[in-house]
C-alpha cells in the first residue's frame, strides 16, 4: 500500500515536471521565433514584393515609397514621438532650433488611446493664447481637414508657416455646445517665459510677504530671468513664494535643472534618465545652492504643465523643498533623441524617460499635488481669459462680467497654506526668544 502511495507520488510529480518543462519550452520557442530575424525579414519581403507585383496602382509601389512607408509605420507604432523624419522634415527641426519660426503660439500633444492632438497649453502673449485657446482644447480640424490619426509632425508642419499668414483650427472643449473655429494669424513666437501676477515684470510683494512669479515656458532666458525676479523679491523681505507652472508645456532641460539648483543644495540629485544602450542612465546633479532656504515655497500645476514643468515640480517635492498644489499634470516625460540617417533624413527615438529623485516615473503618469485643488472647466477658462490681454472684448457683457469676478481657487489656497506656515513659525521663533529670556 505504501509503495503503491509512493509511486503514485512520483508519477505525479514526474508528469508536472514533464509538463512545467514542455510549457518552459513552448515559451522560449515562441520567444525566440519572435525574435528569429531571419524569419521576420523573409516575411517581410515575401509581402513587399507581393505588394510590388499586384497592388492596383503601380506607381505608389516602388521600392523607395514602399520602404519609407514601412520605416514611418514601424515608428509610428511605437509612441507618439517616435517617428521617421523626411529630409525636409529634419531640416524643418533645425531651423526650429536654431533661429525663430512662424506659428500661433500652443504646445500640443496626443493624448487618450485614440491620439486625440490636444492643446497641452498655449503660449502666453501669443495669436493662440489672445484667441482664448486653453489647456485641454481638443484640436479636431486645421485648415477644414480633419486630425483624425494624424502624427504629432504633421499637425505642426500645418500649424506653422510664415509670419503674417493665416491658420483656422478647429477646436472641441466641454463648455461649448459644438466644435469653434479660430482663426489665428502666425507671427514669430518670442515671449517672456517669467512673469508677475499682473503679467509684468515688476513683482511686488504682497503684504504677508508672499511673492508670486508665473513661469509660462523654459526657454534660454528663463533662469536669468527667474534669478533677476527673486532678486527683487528677495530684496522687499520675501519669505514665502508662489511659484506658478500651470499651463507651462515645459521647454529646455538645461534650464529647468538650473531653476532647480536655485532651491536644492550642491550635489543633490534634480532629475535622472533611464533608458537602453548609450541612454541606461544618467543623472542630473544641482551644481548650484540653495539661495533662499528659509523661503517656503508652494508649486501650483494643473493638467497643463508638461516636461520640464513637471521636472522641477517633482524635484522640489521630491526634496522636500516645496508644497505642490493643483492637479494632475500632463505626463510628457520622455527623452527624444535625433539620428540622422542618410540622404538628409533622420530618426526620431524615444530612448529615455524622465524620474524624479526618487524615482517616481513622470511620462504618462504626471507629478500628483501633495493636495488636489480641483478647478471646473468654467474657471479654467475665466482664468485664461483674465490672462488674455485683449480676449475680454471679444465676450459679451455677462461673460465678461462672470469672468472678471471669477476666483482663482488654486492660488487662494497656495496664499492661505504659506499664511498658516509662515505665522507657524513666526511662533516658533517669537517661543525660542521667550524661552531664551526667562533663563
Amino acid at each position: 500500500m505504501k509503495k503503491r502511495i509512493l509511486y503514485s507520488v512520483l508519477f505525479t510529480a514526474l508528469g508536472l515536471n514533464l509538463f512545467v518543462g514542455a510549457q518552459i519550452y513552448l515559451n522560449s520557442a515562441q520567444a525566440a521565433e519572435k525574435n528569429d530575424f531571419h524569419h521576420h525579414i523573409e516575411l517581410f519581403i515575401r509581402v513587399l514584393e507581393k505588394i510590388r507585383q499586384e497592388y492596383v496602382d503601380p506607381e505608389k509601389v516602388s521600392y523607395d515609397e514602399l520602404m519609407r512607408g514601412a520605416l514611418r509605420g514601424m515608428l509610428s507604432t511605437l509612441d507618439p514621438h517616435s517617428e521617421f523624419m523626411e529630409a525636409q522634415k529634419y531640416e524643418d527641426l533645425r531651423n526650429d532650433t536654431e533661429g525663430a519660426y512662424g506659428g500661433v503660439g500652443i504646445q500640443i500633444g496626443l493624448r487618450d488611446k485614440d491620439n486625440i492632438l490636444t492643446v497641452i497649453a498655449p503660449m502666453e502673449d501669443t495669436p493662440a493664447f489672445r484667441a482664448g485657446i486653453l489647456a485641454g482644447d481638443k484640436i479636431v480640424k486645421i485648415e477644414g481637414k480633419s486630425t483624425e490619426k494624424i502624427s504629432l509632425t504633421e499637425a505642426v508642419k500645418r500649424l506653422r508657416g510664415e509670419p503674417g499668414t493665416q491658420v483656422t483650427i478647429t477646436v472641441s472643449r466641454p463648455t461649448l455646445p459644438q466644435p469653434k473655429d479660430f482663426t489665428l494669424k502666425r507671427v514669430v513666437i518670442k515671449v517672456d517665459t517669467v512673469k508677475d501676477i499682473d503679467g509684468r515684470r515688476s513683482f511686488p510683494l504682497s503684504e504677508n510677504k508672499i511673492g508670486y512669479i508665473r513661469m509660462t515656458q523654459f526657454g534660454e532666458q528663463t533662469t536669468a530671468e527667474l534669478q533677476d525676479a527673486l532678486k527683487k523679491l528677495k530684496e522687499q523681505g520675501m519669505e514665502g513664494l508662489i511659484l506658478d507652472l500651470r499651463n507651462n508645456p515645459g521647454g529646455l532641460l538645461d534650464q529647468a535643472v538650473k531653476v532647480c539648483e536655485l532651491f536644492v543644495p550642491r550635489g543633490q540629485l534634480v532629475v535622472s534618465t533611464e533608458g537602453r544602450g548609450s541612454q541606461a542612465k544618467y543623472g542630473y546633479v544641482a551644481k548650484g545652492r540653495d539661495l533662499y532656504p528659509n523661503v517656503a515655497i508652494v508649486i501650483l500645476v494643473n493638467g497643463g504643465s508638461a516636461s520640464a514643468s513637471e521636472i522641477v515640480a517633482g524635484c522640489l517635492q521630491d526634496r522636500g523643498r516645496a508644497f505642490v498644489m493643483g492637479e494632475q499634470t500632463f505626463g510628457k516625460g520622455s527623452v527624444q533623441s535625433i539620428v540622422p540617417l542618410p540622404e538628409g533624413s533622420a530618426l526620431r527615438l524615444t530612448t529615455a524617460k524622465y524620474y524624479t529623485p526618487s524615482h517616481k516615473v513622470i511620462h504618462e503618469k504626471g507629478i500628483t499635488p501633495d493636495s488636489i485643488v480641483p478647478m471646473s472647466p468654467e474657471e479654467e477658462e475665466a482664468l485664461s481669459y483674465k490672462r488674455a490681454a485683449g480676449s475680454l472684448d471679444a465676450l459679451d457683457e455677462e461673460k465678461r462680467e462672470r469672468v472678471l469676478n471669477a476666483r482663482d481657487i488654486q492660488m487662494e489656497r497656495a496664499t492661505d497654506f504659506l499664511k498658516g506656515v509662515l505665522l507657524f513659525k513666526d511662533r516658533t521663533q517669537d517661543g525660542r526668544k521667550f524661552a531664551a529670556g526667562k533663563r
